[in-house]
């Protein structure tokens, strides 16, 4: 009778909910259409508080939403981008509600510190000794699969379908070609269980050298664009001024770090004063890497790098780890005591990204979904745009396939067509283009297609290359000579 009574309770909560969504859901509509355009009128408030508040709510929902390419086996980063497109090109259909984003000046400087965050993040996420197990295969695979693509855009397919351009709009245009998202082709290796395999370790060691080169060309395109000038004198000190702020950033932030931590950990042990930290120590060094000319997500980047486990080794660990030391030290079985601290180890060590992760939450979308709104879909609905954005895609995929050519006795095509798709990063290079005045409304939109185009075509191509290489044709010899063919 109680189980009865209770099917109805729920029953009947089903039902009021149902119906009240429905009710609800026209005036939410109402509510949502009049406030939205009452900040686009004329002299409203669009700029005030109140409705940034708004509008980062908007991105924030629409970013999760986006979230729903993932059950397709594509990443967040697209579904991201393809939102941001679709509510900045509302215009289009007459819905102009969402405009006002575009021109926020609250919202542009978060997504802007999204980037920074991103960058900090890619960082920490990175190895300074990995980096240095990870051989000459993984350096020669990243070198090409930098200096072709830059030299592609820059010399050859940039001049020849996009006549007419300035050289430093060249010079960006092979520098956006030239980043590697690794994070798509290492969710496709972790998926099929292959991130142990010779392929994806080349391919996952040269994303991390990848990582730097590509930020040091852009460094030094920035510089260039900013100077004026491109002359050899002058990139070779814009370079040289690149790598020696890495170097000596990443050299005397190991040897500062520890003092720093012993420092402010006398003052409190606890999460806030580890998270402060870390993160001032990332926009310190962004800071720094403005005032000499370079791009802050250099500097974002370096911070990461330098940030070590060790360095926080005097403040105190995540709670959870904490609980459960506590009651493992009871336990009297000394083998088990091992096993269970050295898996709490890793979760220790771990805290730092761990802590910056809801910050990503929070600002990295706002960029991915805010640049998407900056994309003007008129552009690409131009044959001509198009046609370019499908050039330049092509000059995207060969750049990094021939990669694969240096990768030594391994499957080559696995590693090249690993290396392609553009993701974030090439988002990132061409924001700041933009915003150097170098990348034009239409190449932005070409760049925009082309990252689409690589981050969507890499994941389905190297699943099928996977488990090919998992199921090789058989030799014709045994064919012939098995039992069925007799």
């Amino acid at each position: 009778m109680i189980n009865y009574f209770t099917a109805v309770k729920n029953r009947l909560e089903k039902i009021l909910a149902h119906r009240l969504f429905w009710r609800l859901t026209p005036i939410i509509a109402l509510a949502f259409t009049s406030v939205a355009q009452a900040a686009t009128e004329e002299g409203g408030a669009a700029h005030s508080a109140a409705f940034t508040f708004l509008w980062i709510a908007v991105l924030l929902i629409a970013a999760k939403i986006s979230n729903l390419v993932e059950k397709f086996g594509q990443p967040s980063v697209l579904g991201e981008l393809v939102i941001g497109v679709i509510l900045g090109n509302m215009a289009l259909i007459g819905i102009h509600w969402f405009e006002p984003i575009k021109t926020d000046p609250i919202i542009t400087f978060l997504s802007e510190l999204g980037v920074v965050i991103l960058l900090f993040q890619i960082g920490l996420e990175s190895n300074i000794a990995k980096m240095k197990q990870v051989g000459l295969k993984a350096f020669l695979v990243a070198t090409v699969g930098v200096i072709t693509p830059f030299v592609l855009g820059t010399y050859v397919v940039g001049p020849w379908i996009l006549p007419g351009l300035s050289s430093n709009a060249y010079l960006f245009l092979g520098a956006t070609l030239t980043a590697t998202s690794v994070g798509i082709t290492a969710r496709v290796f972790k998926d099929l269980n292959k991130l142990q395999i010779p392929e994806a370790q080349i391919v996952l060691g040269a994303a991390v050298i990848d990582d730097v080169l590509g930020l040091i060309i852009l460094a030094v395109v920035s510089a260039i664009v900013t100077v004026g000038s491109v002359g050899l004198g002058v990139i070779t000190w814009i370079t040289a001024k690149a790598i020696l702020f890495l170097a000596l950033s990443i050299i005397i932030g190991q040897i500062l770090a520890p003092y720093l931590g012993k420092f402010f950990a006398k003052i409190q042990t606890g999460v806030g004063m580890k998270l402060t930290l870390a993160v001032s120590f990332g926009l310190f060094l962004a800071f720094l890497a403005q005032m000499i000319g370079l791009a802050p997500i250099v500097g974002a980047f370096a911070a990461g790098l330098i940030l070590d486990p060790v360095h926080f080794k005097y403040f105190k660990d995540p709670q959870v780890v904490e609980d459960v030391k506590e009651v493992i030290s009871e336990y009297p079985d000394q083998n088990l005591k091992e096993k269970m601290n050295k898996a709490l180890e890793h979760h220790s060590h771990r805290h730092v990204e761990d802590l910056i992760e809801p910050i990503g939450f929070f600002l990295v979308p706002l960029f991915f979904v805010h640049t998407g709104i900056n994309v003007n879909l008129q552009t690409m609905f131009n044959l001509p745009v198009l046609m370019v954005a499908l050039g330049i895609t092509v000059a995207a995929f060969v750049g990094k396939i021939v990669s694969g050519l240096v990768a030594g006795k391994v499957h080559k095509w696995l590693v090249g067509f690993g290396m392609v798709p553009r993701g974030e990063v090439g988002l990132i290079f061409a924001v700041i283009g933009r915003s150097l005045g170098v990348v034009s409304e239409e190449v932005f939109s070409v760049i925009v297609i082309m990252v689409i185009l690589t981050t969507l075509a890499t994941p389905p191509i190297l699943n099928y290359l996977l488990k090919k290489m998992d199921n090789p044709p058989a030799p014709q010899d045994s064919v012939k000579n098995s039992p069925s063919a007799v």
